[in-house]
């Protein structure tokens, strides 16, 4: 899903300006990689001392000279290792264990930045959108095995597309939410998805067709390219801990890439410290039944899940309102006004809104009658919802 097509300058991760050790086996020794960062040999690995600001740059130095990063560790930790007598490896604390405790108190932003990206690699590039569809969508994966990229569902990367724009400056980013857990499709941590419709329409003045810069290079990806990752961003899309929440999401589009997310982490996932017992509920607004983004996987888990797991389709080309119309995402809540009122009301429903950004009068349309059939002002009532944190918005 493409979001916003800029980031903020925000405080960084508490990594900012520490220095960290890497364990590299396998590197090649000659007379330039031996002047570089004077590794020291321990247990046939080389230990390399690097600042925050170049682990990129590092990493990519490391792969070019044949070498496998084996852990990255904070100096200090290293340090202290070391002080304690272990002669072996010195693993620090991985990644999977960083993703698989993060909480809201630990969200991971900007940990890498547009002018020092990470580089990582397209691992697959699939179309979901069925023959006989609108467009072209595609779900892409990237290896982010190399680096210390984190992140949690509802969040988003941005993408650096190669090339300069009309000005012969480099391209700025773009924001895509991110449609995997934070655990990755794979469940290795080694991996981050996204859901990316190429952006095409027609220039107003001469009518030829032009397509998205950064949409396209996305959507042209082969297997093996490098991709410029930056990110993560964003704490509005966050999930809630409770297990026994009440989660709505309306998407329209590729706005169902965070939900996506979402309901792998409820239902395909284990977990320690999570297991969802509450109700998922998806509204997804598409033109064509073609258009139904990762169709076998969501109505696989209505099957698995009935009781914790409702999916609701708005195909405004192919189904009807009862006025005759088109059925859109606004019509399946006032379809559904009674129960949508009834959830919404409760302490621990948060709704989610993710897709284009005309969505949300549809949705405000529908939440008003809904709303309105008990005497209640919408307008006034979204507010406290929000001041609560329990309506979430995210618009392109």
């Amino acid at each position: 899903m493409k979001a916003q097509t800029g980031i903020g300058q925000g405080a960084n991760t508490e990594s900012g300006n520490r220095i960290f050790v890497y364990e590299v086996e396998g590197l090649r020794q000659n007379s330039v990689t031996d002047q570089m960062a004077h590794p020291i040999r321990r247990s046939g690995s080389v230990f390399i001392t690097v600042p925050y600001n170049r682990m990129n740059q590092e990493m990519k130095r490391i792969t070019r000279m044949g070498g496998k990063i084996v852990s990255i560790k904070p100096l200090e930790e290293a340090a202290s290792a070391s002080a304690n007598g272990n002669q072996g490896k010195t693993e620090p604390k991985s990644k999977q264990m960083t993703q698989a405790k993060a909480k809201k108190t630990d969200i991971p932003v900007n940990i890498y930045r547009p002018k020092n990206p990470y580089i990582g690699k397209c691992l697959s590039n699939e179309e979901l959108v069925a023959e006989g569809g609108a467009g072209t969508v595609r779900h892409l994966t990237f290896d982010i095995s190399g680096g210390d990229l984190r992140y949690l569902e509802g969040q988003s990367i941005g993408i650096v597309p190669p090339g300069t724009d009309d000005n012969g400056k480099p391209h700025k980013l773009r924001l895509y939410s991110i449609a995997s857990t934070r655990h990755g499709d794979n469940l290795d941590d080694n991996t981050v998805s996204l859901c990316v419709r190429q952006l095409e329409y027609k220039h107003p003045e001469t009518g030829e067709t032009v397509y998205g810069v950064c949409s396209t290079f996305l959507c042209n990806l082969e297997q093996d390219a490098d991709v410029a990752i930056t990110g993560p961003v964003g704490k509005e899309m966050l999930l809630p801990d409770d297990e026994d929440a009440t989660i709505i999401m309306m998407a329209t589009g590729t706005g169902i890439a965070p939900f996506r997310a979402f309901l792998w982490r409820m239902f395909k996932e284990k977990h320690e410290d999570y297991k969802f017992k509450g109700l998922a509920w998806l509204v997804f607004g598409i033109p064509y039944t073609a258009n139904i983004l990762y169709k076998e996987e969501l109505e696989k888990l209505q099957e698995e899940f009935p009781d914790n797991f409702r999916l609701t389709y708005a195909i405004s080309r192919e189904q009807k309102n009862p006025e005759g119309g088109k059925m859109y995402l606004q019509d399946r809540i006032k379809e559904n006004a009674d129960e949508m009122w009834e959830l919404v009301q409760k302490s621990n429903t948060h709704t989610y809104i993710c897709g284009l950004k005309g969505m949300e009068g549809g949705i405000d349309e529908g939440m008003s009658a809904a709303a309105g059939k008990f005497d209640v002002d919408w307008s006034q009532y979204q507010k406290q919802l929000k001041k609560q944190h329990r309506w979430h918005v995210e618009t392109y």
